[in-house]
């Protein structure tokens, strides 16, 4: 891979335009401007916030549609923010059943029951090949009801641990969350974003990866502002 450097003016940022050259695809235009405790990565509206876990480590924030995520499709995995059947649902659910095929959803009925129709109960996880998804696992962990949970902080934090845990159980390098809890779930987006960030910060660290794929724009843009009081250089 070869980067062509090219700096273009303005007197706030660093500001760099780069070139990615791939010998298997045509160049990929983006641009990175340097903060204080943060990359930016951008193509088009898709732009990524890229923060240091730890020297081997990278936490990645940004917007796009999580179904359509991967790096290496060997080593990756996406969450699914699941109902506690596991069959499927609206928002991210239904539409990573519907990227991934019939066959996540055959996948998910064989998943035993832990009480009956229970596969996956709040808080916990279960992991299962990602078929015609471009990422090769799904992770399915199902969040609190915001409202109506006793503990719902201990829930989402518990959600975030046990799907980084069944993800490096699977030897995944590289992750993908939405903003569990966050849509119909009721979740406030600042309290979330605190939580999955400070769960990343410390049980993230093994992974070489772990992306927030965020489909809304104010869901990004509280995780960016998060992710900058949260995870300093």
């Amino acid at each position: 891979m070869n980067l062509i450097f090219r700096s273009t003016p303005n007197p706030n940022l660093r500001n760099f335009a780069i070139q990615f050259r791939f010998p298997f695809s045509e160049t990929i235009p983006f641009r990175m401007a340097a903060t204080n405790n943060a990359s930016t990565l951008s193509n088009g509206n898709n732009g990524a916030v890229r923060f240091s876990l730890s020297p081997s480590s990278t936490l990645v924030i940004q917007k796009g549609d999580i179904t359509k995520w991967f790096i290496d499709g060997s080593s990756d995995a996406i969450v699914n923010p699941a109902n506690e059947t596991m069959l499927g649902g609206g928002g991210a659910d239904g539409a990573i059943h519907r990227a991934a095929g019939s066959e996540l959803l055959q996948a998910c009925y064989s998943v035993p029951e832990v009480r009956r129709g229970i596969r996956c109960p709040t808080g916990e996880a279960r992991i299962t090949p990602g078929f015609r998804l471009p990422a090769s696992h799904v992770v399915h962990t199902v969040g609190p009801i915001y409202y109506s949970n006793s503990n719902p902080a201990a829930s989402l934090a518990s959600a975030y641990r046990n799907s980084l845990r069944v993800a490096k159980e699977k030897n995944i390098q590289y992750i993908a969350f939405p903003a569990i809890s966050c849509g119909v779930y009721g979740y406030p987006y600042d309290e979330a974003a605190t939580i999955s960030i400070s769960a990343i910060k410390e049980f993230g660290i093994d992974f070489k990866e772990v992306h927030f794929v965020l489909f809304s724009g104010d869901i990004y843009d509280t995780w960016v502002n998060v992710a900058n009081e949260l995870v300093k250089d």
